[in-house]
């Protein structure tokens, strides 16, 4: 377990990476994002405005966390596959001044993570936010992601060890 101090503009939010087979509650969870592998090849789309990145969203009403996973994967990176849950980060504000109740946000919430085996690449669109997708050894990723840290880098490892 992971934990580190972060910047959302203003805000200090402590964020913690728990490798869990269980989700957290559904009303708390704010996004859900995945890993994405095609022979041992890492998915990464370029998302307008956040550059490079791994798949993932905020969760929809009457969502699942692995359905949300499968359409942003879809929407984002054109391809579809089979999901194994990683854990989550646990997003706490309670030492952050500036949230408030009226946030959307909860003041602990939680951004659940997946695995997806891609069993089919589709023909990419680009009709949705993302401008192009790549394939990359997941040893380079921190060439292209330019938020990577080091939880993202503990959750990595956990996905390329549940080959």
């Amino acid at each position: 377990m992971t934990t580190k101090y972060v910047y959302w503009g203003e805000a200090k939010v402590k964020l913690t990476w728990k490798c869990e087979q269980q989700l957290p509650p559904r009303e708390r969870i704010t996004s859900v994002h995945g890993f994405c592998f095609k022979a041992d090849k890492l998915l990464l789309v370029n998302v307008t405005p956040r550059g490079w990145d791994f798949p993932g969203g905020h969760i929809e009403h009457e969502e699942t966390p692995e359905e949300c996973l499968k359409r942003e994967a879809y929407e984002e990176g054109y391809v579809t596959g089979s999901c194994s849950l990683l854990g989550y980060i646990i997003v706490d504000h309670n030492e952050n001044p500036n949230w408030d109740e009226r946030s959307p946000y909860p003041k602990l919430g939680y951004q659940v993570f997946y695995r997806m085996d891609i069993d089919q690449l589709h023909d990419f669109k680009a009709k949705h936010e993302s401008l192009e997708r790549i394939l990359v050894n997941p040893s380079v990723v921190t060439k292209y992601h330019h938020k990577w840290n080091e939880l993202y880098q503990e959750i990595l490892d956990y996905a390329l060890v549940l080959k």
